[in-house]
């Protein structure tokens, strides 16, 4: 086993460096936020460091590979990884530095109701949800949607769901790229991929994707809570969720044809799952453009969630969703490229299990939000807590504005399903007055809690950075999983 801890240089208590040193094709250094706790499992693992390393070789990357403190293994890029390109000097684009699902990413949807509001409804509550929210592999939509449709969604995002009626009037306020990022070219998405994701525009999903409803357990910051619209005790709702098949699908058809086009250009992989090309050749704008679908089909699909969370709410409690003032805090992604602006450059910044996280008075900030700061949102694991925290101005220079994205596993899935038992997984729950529905007993298993890093360590660690702070803190009592 490799001894990482006389290969890291510790800059603080909570940054460590990974020399480009280590590899002889490193380009830059590695940077990982953790504290010495999170470092341990880190370091464990071991093939997360590997990854922060390879991805430190790629051509046109900048200044450095950066590693949240929830980062684990994943395909090619670690999940919890960063890293910025320069396309002016070769910089690439990679679907490993992406994900599989493009736009996996969070919402949270607020109400003025508190838990004893809905005390006697939760069951009814986690029921309709389950019922109007199909989830698990290969879900199938409640919505119906044509070829013409799918492109509309596909290419103009929110801004086609409102002419049909899905959306409030400012719900694209409180959106990442408000829903409708530019740059979307449907012609660039193959036909398997159009097939696998009409029918899935409404769905959660599989694996960690979930929808919960949570009580704001605590409030740190009082000030930025009230402009965020949050206060102790309150009903929220978070959706964790990304582009089905669709964007899995273009993940694939995109790593092939990158696969094919190295030599063309004269990269050489230290790992195949790295596959990519430079951003302004006609391969790395294909993908980009079929990526962008992606982004949009993910935030319609977490739109059409919320119109059918806000009906079951509206259907359970018998009063409108507008009374019960159901409107969306903010929605985040966390498996995306973009081309963004860093000392007046433009960088394809990936971000793969990773957050956005603008300080106050960024120029991409929703108006509602400018002198606060950019909402972070952080789902924890299904039986502690989950976070709201606010972008800091550090994160501009350090992670080039990102923060962490969740818990980070600890545990494989074919792991946790071994030691986790059933029985005592929702007895322990039920003991904490959480609803679960699930539509596979793997599904639960594989999310049991004992499978994640405790989150609170990990905010703390982005805090202790300067990236990001915390807001809220939420505990769930409904859960619905695939």
């Amino acid at each position: 086993m490799k001894d990482w801890r006389k290969i890291l240089e510790k800059i603080t208590d909570y940054k460590w460096r990974l020399p480009k040193t280590y590899k002889s094709n490193m380009n830059v250094d590695g940077i990982i936020f953790a504290t010495e706790d999170l470092l341990n499992d880190i370091i464990e693992e071991g093939e997360a460091l590997e990854q922060v390393a390879n991805v430190a070789t790629l051509p046109g990357i900048v200044k450095n590979s950066i590693a949240m403190p929830d980062i684990h293994w994943g395909y090619g890029f670690p999940i919890g990884g960063v890293a910025a390109f320069d396309p002016e000097n070769g910089g690439i684009i990679s679907p490993g530095g992406v994900g599989y699902d493009i736009n996996c990413g969070v919402r949270i949807i607020k109400t003025n109701l508190t838990e004893k509001d809905i005390e006697k409804y939760k069951v009814k509550l986690a029921d309709k949800l389950f019922d109007y929210v199909p989830s698990g592999v290969g879900a199938r939509s409640k919505f119906k949607f044509s070829d013409k449709e799918l492109e509309n969604i596909t290419e103009q995002g929110l801004k086609y769901l409102s002419k049909l009626g899905y959306t409030w009037d400012d719900d694209y306020n409180y959106i990442e790229e408000f829903g409708s990022m530019p740059g979307a070219d449907f012609s660039k998405v193959s036909q398997t991929a159009r097939d696998r994701g009409r029918d899935q525009l409404g769905t959660l999903g599989s694996g960690n994707h979930f929808l919960e409803v949570q009580i704001v357990d605590e409030i740190f910051d009082e000030e930025i809570a009230k402009k965020f619209g949050l206060f102790k005790g309150q009903v929220v709702i978070m959706i964790h969720c990304g582009s089905r098949g669709f964007g899995h699908q273009i993940a694939s058809d995109y790593i092939r044809e990158f696969d094919k086009v190295l030599n063309k250009y004269g990269i050489k992989l230290v790992d195949k799952q790295l596959s990519c090309a430079p951003f302004n050749s006609k391969e790395g704008q294909d993908y980009y453009k079929a990526m962008v679908c992606a982004a949009n089909f993910a935030w319609s699909n977490r739109q059409l969630i919320t119109y059918q969370v806000r009906k079951a709410f509206s259907e359970v409690l018998n009063r409108s969703a507008e009374s019960l003032e159901m409107k969306i805090l903010y929605d985040v992604a966390h498996n995306i490229a973009k081309l963004e602006e860093f000392n007046n450059k433009k960088l394809v910044v990936h971000r793969k299990g990773a957050t956005r996280a603008l300080p106050k008075g960024h120029k991409l900030l929703p108006p509602a939000y400018k002198d606060v700061g950019q909402p972070v949102l952080i789902p924890g694991d299904m039986g502690t807590y989950s976070y709201v925290l606010v972008g800091m101005k550090n994160s501009i220079e350090e992670s080039f504005a990102s923060s962490c994205h969740g818990a980070g596993r600890v545990l494989s899935r074919s792991k946790a399903k071994k030691i986790v038992q059933k029985t005592s997984l929702l007895k322990k729950l039920s003991e904490k007055g959480i609803v679960v529905r699930a539509e596979s007993d793997a599904t639960l298993l594989e999310e049991a809690p004992e499978a994640y890093k405790d989150v609170s360590k990990v905010v703390e660690a982005v805090e202790l950075a300067g990236i990001s702070k915390k807001v809220s803190r939420h505990r769930p009592i409904i859960v619905v999983k695939g």
